[in-house]
């Protein structure tokens, strides 16, 4: 393959790396490396399964060549890493991809290179974890042979307004100059413009203090909505109350996933533990948040049986299983567990999701998706993802695959109070 040298390199290409490599390649040489053929060979077709790139701009990336083969990342001078830091099922976190990408990385490594990393970790992670990788495979020295940055990544799936472009982006190096250098890579490309942080430490750390702040305000929320369910009043009335205040934030109950929110806490936590200190408050927000897809059976449950409804082999149609509305990302979905407490109590469940990827369904969790619903089949119908295509349907439509007296549960508060039989 034919590459030219000084070419810049983006090392997985997921949500965050797929459009970061087309926006650089619209306007330099960029190699686009992925582990699996099938994602490369989908993009080659023009195609983008998380739909985060549309056709049309993929096209637009003139300079940019799709590759499975780790050989032709010798052609780069600088590498961005964008792969998946996941957590475990202990929730402990898995750097298994940010190693296994720091080794692909190393092999190729040369002199003056530089290595910059968006992937969420903990603070220190790049220079006590990925720097020594690159060292053992390379041969080389940070800091005199190669360098590294660290850049987070601020993707927002599914959102069409605010973009790689637009979103102002946090920079560092582990030098003064090399510092510089990255910050004037991004700013190459961010309409939006840059922010140097004075270390790599520091840019780590407000990547993860951003989600784990979220993760902590839908905590207080949900918490909030707990109480006032036992009070008997309704949560949203009372949020469009308060929120008439000009510094009342607006926050909203819900299930708490996806790749950032409900993981990055969990890096932080874990880096404060290893130094010895346990958190308090930040693991209090992620118990009540993880807790929630139990909540919110227990409460259909509790209305399906208030309403006569025999619970055991009750059928329940759950619309929406992606973490987020309109888009088709499952990563770390907790609709999964909802479903799982529902059948629980031996209630037959079917999911439909107009966004989701059946084969990903499948292979992920199990799940297998239907699709269009049976009108007047289903004893409960479950609104779990906000999706645009169930919003336009309207809940009188959403209620029509139930039958008389199914209960009708609108998780996000989509429609008004007296449309739906319960809501957070």
């Amino acid at each position: 393959m034919n590459i030219p040298d000084g070419t810049l390199a983006i090392i997985g290409l997921g949500y965050v790396g797929l459009p970061l490599a087309v926006e650089f390649g619209k306007h330099r040489p960029v190699i686009g490396f992925d582990i699996k053929p099938d994602r490369i060979a989908e993009l080659r077709a023009g195609r983008d399964h998380t739909r985060e790139v549309p056709p049309e701009e993929l096209a637009e990336a003139r300079h940019l060549t799709l590759t499975a083969d780790p050989a032709d990342l010798n052609a780069a001078t600088i590498f961005i890493v964008t792969v998946p830091t996941p957590i475990d099922a202990h929730k402990r976190p898995d750097l298994t991809p940010l190693i296994k990408a720091s080794e692909t990385v190393g092999r190729a490594l040369k002199k003056g290179d530089i290595v910059i990393y968006e992937s969420t970790v903990y603070p220190g992670a790049t220079e006590e974890d990925c720097v020594p990788v690159l060292e053992r495979v390379s041969g080389l020295t940070y800091n005199l042979d190669f360098f590294c940055g660290y850049s987070p990544e601020r993707i927002n799936p599914g959102d069409k307004a605010h973009r790689l472009t637009t979103i102002c982006k946090v920079t560092s190096g582990s030098t003064p100059e090399i510092a510089d250098k990255v910050d004037a890579l991004y700013a190459s490309i961010i309409t939006a413009g840059t922010y140097k942080a004075e270390s790599i430490r520091v840019a780590e750390a407000a990547k993860v203090i951003e989600n784990t702040q979220r993760d902590l305000n839908i905590a207080l929320v949900n918490e909030l909505a707990i109480i006032f369910n036992r009070i008997g009043i309704d949560t949203e009335a009372v949020l469009k109350a308060a929120g008439t205040k000009w510094n009342f934030l607006p926050f909203r109950p819900g299930l708490v996933g996806g790749h950032c929110i409900g993981v990055d806490p969990y890096y932080l936590t874990h880096k404060a533990e290893a130094l010895g200190y346990h958190p308090q408050v930040i693991l209090a927000g992620r118990r009540i948040n993880d807790g929630m897809s139990a909540y919110v059976a227990g409460q259909m449950v509790k209305t399906m049986i208030r309403k006569g409804i025999a619970i055991k082999g009750a059928r329940v149609l759950v619309l929406g299983l992606t973490f987020k509305e309109n888009c088709p990302d499952l990563r770390n979905t907790r609709v999964v567990d909802v479903i799982a407490e529902l059948r629980d109590y031996g209630v037959q469940v079917d999911v439909h999701d107009p966004w989701a990827d059946v084969e990903e369904a499948r292979h992920e969790y199990g799940l297998h998706l239907i699709g269009t619903p049976e009108a007047g089949a289903y004893d409960g119908i479950v609104l779990a993802v906000a999706h645009d295509a169930f919003r336009v349907s309207g809940p009188d439509a959403l209620r029509s695959y139930g039958r008389d007296g199914a209960m009708f549960c609108d998780i996000k508060s989509v429609f008004a109070r007296d449309q739906s039989d319960l809501r957070l």
